[in-house]
């Protein structure tokens, strides 16, 4: 199958590649472009582990082709963060300790942004609701409804940062990784 040629900005960097068609977005990120934020669950839009960004509005990228995103902004988790600076969601994320392996904190972080930008002060349910279609297989949500919450507070947790990220997409997301906030 012959490739066709992609344009599209990840995190504030443009990138063109060539891709073959059937090539999902989750695959363009991770395996070309190194962006491991992204993460691979159940290639069946079930778990949400794999939720960017696309446009503005989140997306599980398992089940976006990178050809659907030639023209489009894409966000990662690696994105989110302002330089040194952890996004509002993030950060909550961490003080009311809204994960435990790690696994799906990425993709949930991106899914609480979008919510917070359509929703800037959701009830609990309207924070269960909005989060549906991304699982957790370790907690009971508990820290995780109560980390959205928490970053409701905060007046830019719908926001994602005007791009500026290093070079590589890094910035505070590279070192998140170890943390379950990124990679």
């Amino acid at each position: 199958m012959s490739e066709v040629p992609v344009r599209l900005s990840v995190n504030g960097r443009t990138h063109e590649v060539d891709v073959e068609p059937r090539l999902l977005l989750v695959h363009l990120l991770r395996d070309r472009l190194g962006l491991t934020g992204t993460h691979v669950g159940c290639d069946t839009t079930s778990c949400g582990a794999c939720t960017v960004h696309l446009d503005g509005e989140s997306v599980k990228s398992c089940t976006v082709l990178a050809v659907q995103a030639d023209g489009c902004e894409v966000t990662t988790i690696e994105g989110l963060a302002d330089g040194d600076a952890l996004h509002p969601v993030q950060e909550a994320f961490w003080e009311d300790h809204g994960l435990q392996c790690g696994f799906c904190t990425p993709g949930m972080i991106m899914r609480a942004v979008d919510l917070l930008a359509h929703d800037p002060d959701p009830t609990e349910e309207e924070i269960r609701r909005g989060l549906e279609g991304n699982l957790c297989r370790c907690t009971g949500y508990h820290n995780i409804v109560r980390a959205v919450k928490d970053a409701a507070r905060h007046p830019h947790a719908g926001r994602i940062p005007a791009p500026g990220v290093s070079a590589d997409g890094a910035g505070a997301g590279r070192e998140l990784a170890q943390e379950g906030l990124g990679a």
